[in-house]
């Protein structure tokens, strides 16, 4: 009697599930119309069941993705340049997602936002694929950012800390400098077991190809993926780009890796979702921007972050980029994308114009992660240096009304002065933090206050140099211990005490 009834259940589940893929493929030959066809969008009316970012067919070889629904209409979005679509071609679905292409075959890799290779290498291939569009973790599915992602660039490592699974804004006008904080940070991840994506929106193909020579240039391209849109590309190609790049993270994210990616910018990619809106005739709000702009980067950034094991105990830190006008970082994108991000690195064109290279200006950057994403050594050499830029600034002003000095405000000017050109730095020159951290401590220790100026920089190359052949122990203790000791203090400063008599006897035989 109970077989019978198993019998029974087993065929009557037999029969639903049957009965649910006669239904999925009934839906799948729904058909739909062309209504509209205009620059990159198409309209269509039918398809009753389609979702959102489900591919369609239309007409005979193109292919379109959804983008919004109104009142009976579909809005389209065509993934092809050129599309020979009439008003009446048939519409048909596919019951497929936007998805990209994922695996560790991609390193090194340059496509396009649907997974197309774009080097000439062949295509990627693999039978994992990752949806685009993903909703975010929870705050339950994340842990806490504590773990320092070091750029190289000292300013940022000492002053403005980026965690692992952090979102940290570069902001500023065109050409100051964005990029290459970008490059200098995907570079200094060589051999630190993070993979670095690099997300080009609406780039020019020059400029992508002077980006891949500096990486390969400075052997970074192994752990680096290149996700990249042209300046003239589709609108929907750009759209996507950021997206994709998303997707990619994710998938190593999931298999317990650290991955940084950047988004070089979001500014033409706000441009690019205005265009699709305004092709749809959609209703523009502020600066002809639709409505909905701040939830698309809040959806897209949203998806970094550090993750539990649960998700596999990997980390996302999401380096956006926003270009400003005239520095005004209260126009409408900046403003949002600040809202969103864990903090802002501000690029200032006046720093740049008077040779401060990386034109940071720390006042108005900010890390919301903090000292808690730096390593105990880092966090006890910078502790005063904001402190000392701030009271620099400030004296630096009133200096301009002609006033006499005191012995006090002399010292403290010469001190800041000193600062503001140690924290100077070449592209694609990134230091290691144990580097970082010898540097820093030299200033705090006041070793380096009667040093000039105007060589500061040789004797900091040439004091890394020395150490690194004379005592070579002292960084490899600094790595292990991640922290300074009274012991290790002094060797420190016995080291440097050294090497400044060689230093100054070097400099009086000169002269």
């Amino acid at each position: 009697m109970e077989e019978s009834k198993l019998d029974f259940l087993f065929k009557d589940l037999i029969e639903k599930i049957n009965s649910s893929r006669y239904q999925f493929n009934a839906l799948l030959h729904e058909e739909g119309r062309v209504t509209y066809v205009g620059t990159s969008v198409v309209k269509a009316i039918g398809l009753p069941k389609s979702f959102m970012g489900e591919i369609l067919k239309v007409g005979e070889s193109s292919y379109a993705y959804v983008f919004g629904f109104k009142n009976n209409e579909i809005q389209l979005i065509l993934l092809s340049k050129e599309a020979n679509i009439n008003i009446g071609d048939r519409v048909t679905r596919t019951g497929e997602g936007l998805s990209v292409p994922v695996s560790r075959s991609l390193l090194g890799r340059i496509i396009d936002p649907t997974g197309k290779s774009l080097d000439g290498r062949g295509d990627i291939t693999t039978h994992n694929v990752k949806p685009l569009e993903r909703i975010a973790p929870s705050v339950i599915e994340r842990v806490p950012v504590n773990k320092p992602l070091y750029t190289g660039i000292k300013v940022i490592d000492a002053l403005i800390p980026i965690g692992k699974g952090q979102r940290e804004l570069i902001v500023g006008d065109r050409q100051t400098g964005k990029t290459s904080i970008l490059l200098d940070t995907i570079i200094n991840q060589k051999d630190k077991n993070v993979i670095c994506i690099y997300v080009a929106i609406a780039q020019r193909a020059s400029n992508v190809a002077s980006i891949i020579d500096i990486l390969r240039t400075n052997d970074a391209l192994d752990h680096t993926i290149f996700v990249v849109s042209l300046a003239n590309d589709t609108p929907s190609i750009r759209y996507l780009a950021p997206f994709s790049g998303s997707a990619i993270a994710e998938y190593f994210a999931e298999k317990g890796r650290d991955v940084l990616i950047v988004y070089d910018d979001l500014s033409k990619h706000a441009d690019s979702y205005r265009e699709l809106s305004l092709l749809l005739k959609r209703p523009p709000g502020r600066d002809a921007y639709p409505s909905d702009i701040f939830y698309l980067h809040s959806r897209l950034l949203e998806r970094a972050g550090n993750f539990s094991y649960n998700l596999g105990g990997g980390s996302i830190t999401a380096l956006p980029v926003v270009e400003t006008q005239e520095g005004d970082i209260s126009q409408y994108i900046p403003t949002n994308l600040i809202s969103i991000t864990d903090g802002q690195i501000y690029l200032e064109r006046n720093l740049f114009n008077v040779g401060v290279r990386p034109a940071v200006n720390v006042g108005l950057s900010v890390s919301r992660v903090g000292s808690s994403a730096q390593s105990k050594a880092m966090k006890h050499v910078s502790k005063g240096l904001r402190l000392d830029l701030s009271q620099y600034m400030d004296l630096k002003a009133f200096t301009e009304f002609g006033a006499e000095l005191k012995e006090e405000t002399t010292i403290k000017l010469r001190k800041g002065e000193l600062l503001t050109e140690l924290l100077k730095q070449k592209n694609s020159a990134p230091l290691s933090p144990e580097k970082e951290v010898l540097i820093f401590f030299a200033y705090s220790s006041s070793l380096l206050d009667d040093i000039p100026i105007e060589q500061i920089h040789y004797f900091e190359n040439e004091l890394l140099d020395h150490i690194s052949l004379k005592a070579p122990q002292i960084f490899s203790t600094l790595i292990v211990s991640d922290e300074i000791n009274e012991e290790l203090s002094t060797a420190i400063k016995k080291v440097i005490e050294d090497f400044k008599y060689e230093f100054f006897a070097e400099l009086e035989g000169e002269s």
